[in-house]
């Protein structure tokens, strides 16, 4: 097996493990077990960029409001723009659709 292949699987792996978790008690401790706090609170900005960027703030409106560069910021409007719509189906509540 290559090492690509090994990688996509444990990513599937990991994706059915979050999927399968019960609760929101069950996913914070699973996910303060698997990052590091400093990981969190990045995960946790770039959802906040994300919701700013689906308001219409502008880049200078997120920066002042959350600690993050310019780049990371551009890094999520990519995403929203060109993704999978994961930020946009996390954010409305949906589950998105696969893009093939």
């Amino acid at each position: 097996m290559t090492q690509h292949r090994e990688q996509k699987e444990s990513v599937d792996e990991l994706m059915r493990l979050i999927a399968s978790l019960k609760d929101e008690d069950q996913c914070r401790a699973f996910f303060e077990d698997l990052c590091t706090a400093q990981e969190l609170i990045q995960f946790a900005q770039r959802l906040q960029v994300a919701k700013g960027l689906l308001a219409g703030e502008t880049y200078d409106a997120i920066r002042r409001r959350i600690p993050v560069s310019s780049v990371t910021i551009t890094r999520v409007n990519t995403a929203l723009q060109f993704g999978t719509g994961g930020y946009r189906a996390a954010l409305s509540g949906e589950k998105s659709e696969k893009k093939d």
